[in-house]
């Protein structure tokens, strides 16, 4: 039998990895006390530190999630798509700012947001902040409002407002009921979505494009050098680093084909 490997020291990624924890859950979960600094040089943690936190890892999973948390202005994207209202970073932040949402973390100097706080908020205070932001605006929205609330690309919305004749009012602003009864066609829904679907596996597939001539390029340096053209052998970092990307990119392809349409 082979012989059982054991550790006297755990890595950032080892430990998360030991407590079945993302990389931004160990984060989060080191910042909220339930993970322990590391007790070795401040950067690795011991064998009996790691047996100590036996079980923490499910303590994180249950109060954060399994989804990463996102920042203010996919978090108000996600609310406008929820509520039919065209929600803005700053009604992220007065909502934080009154009580009704928890900032959980900051990633890159900016605070991020729990998927399933932002899905429980009440939306009438959700609207109550919006409104008074808007003001005699609220039954109103313009065109970049109208995309968010649809989710919609900003380009398809203005093609399709084209092709309906929606009209607008002195300012430019839609009809908030107008935008509504474009997401409740379903069979526009259905196009747009497809549409999407489209341009998102044509974006996946150029960047898969992109990293097979990385590939193809340090095949050809490789050959260069087994045929003694060059005396240095191609470096085998960018060949690693581009093999596990086309290798997410073909799974990203993947899914984006087993779609519904």
């Amino acid at each position: 039998m082979p012989a059982q490997i054991t550790r006297d020291q755990y890595g950032a990624n080892q430990f998360a990895g030991r407590l079945g924890l993302a990389r931004w859950q160990m984060r989060v979960g080191r910042e909220h006390g339930i993970i322990p600094a590391p007790d070795l040089d401040g950067e690795r943690w011991s064998a009996s530190l790691a047996e100590e936190c036996r079980g923490r890892g499910e303590h994180v999973i249950a109060r954060f999630g399994d989804d990463p948390p996102i920042g203010s202005a996919r978090a108000a994207a996600r609310l406008a798509a929820r509520l039919g209202l065209d929600v803005e970073r700053r009604d992220v932040e007065v909502l934080v700012a009154q009580g009704d949402l928890n900032v959980i973390s900051s990633f890159r100097g900016f605070p991020v947001y729990l998927l399933r706080d932002l899905d429980r908020l009440d939306p009438a205070s959700v609207r109550s902040v919006v409104a008074a932001r808007k003001g005699p605006l609220i039954d109103t929205v313009d065109a970049g409002g109208a995309a968010m609330i649809l989710a919609w690309p900003r380009k398809t919305f203005d093609r399709v407002a084209g092709e309906r004749g929606l009209a607008t009012d002195r300012l430019g602003r839609y009809s908030l009921e107008d935008v509504h009864a474009l997401g409740a066609d379903e069979d526009l829904v259905r196009q747009v979505a497809e549409e999407k679907r489209e341009l998102a596996l044509k974006r996946t597939r150029r960047s898969e494009t992109r990293i097979e001539d990385v590939v193809r390029g340090w095949l050809l340096r490789c050959t260069a050098y087994l045929d003694g053209e060059t005396d240095l052998p191609p470096d085998i970092g960018p060949l690693s680093r581009a093999m596990k990307g086309l290798s997410a990119v073909r799974a990203e392809i993947a899914r984006q084909n087993r779609a519904p349409s």
